[in-house]
């Protein structure tokens, strides 16, 4: 049975960007700019056209929750939950693989 790994902490953004500047030589400015850029083109995205593509991760998608029933948790007390858009990442195929250990598609994350 093959050892797991101990996990860790996600990245945070300044070890992403400290990341992107290592690996394609940008300088910070740069990577911050790219980065914003593109969480302002997927908001745009997301808005016009309900769908946002990240190419080798999956999709951003708007989605339309119903309206519904919850319950306030202190008091108790049935409240309407009213409906409302919301954004979903869809996990593309060669993420979920390599996420579940399945490396048959050839992508090497």
């Amino acid at each position: 049975m093959p050892t797991r790994k101990p996990p860790r902490a996600p990245l945070k953004q300044s070890e992403l960007i400290d990341h992107l500047v290592d690996a394609t030589g940008l300088n910070r400015k740069e990577v911050k700019r790219f980065l914003d850029e593109l969480s302002s083109l997927a908001h745009r995205e997301v808005s016009l056209t309900g769908e946002f593509l990240l190419p080798g991760m999956g999709k951003l998608v708007r989605t339309q929750r119903k309206a519904r029933q919850g319950r306030n948790p202190s008091t108790g007390e049935e409240i309407e939950i009213p409906a409302r858009r919301t954004v979903r990442f869809r996990v593309g195929k060669s993420l979920k693989s390599a996420a579940s250990g399945d490396n048959t598609t050839g992508s090497d994350i």
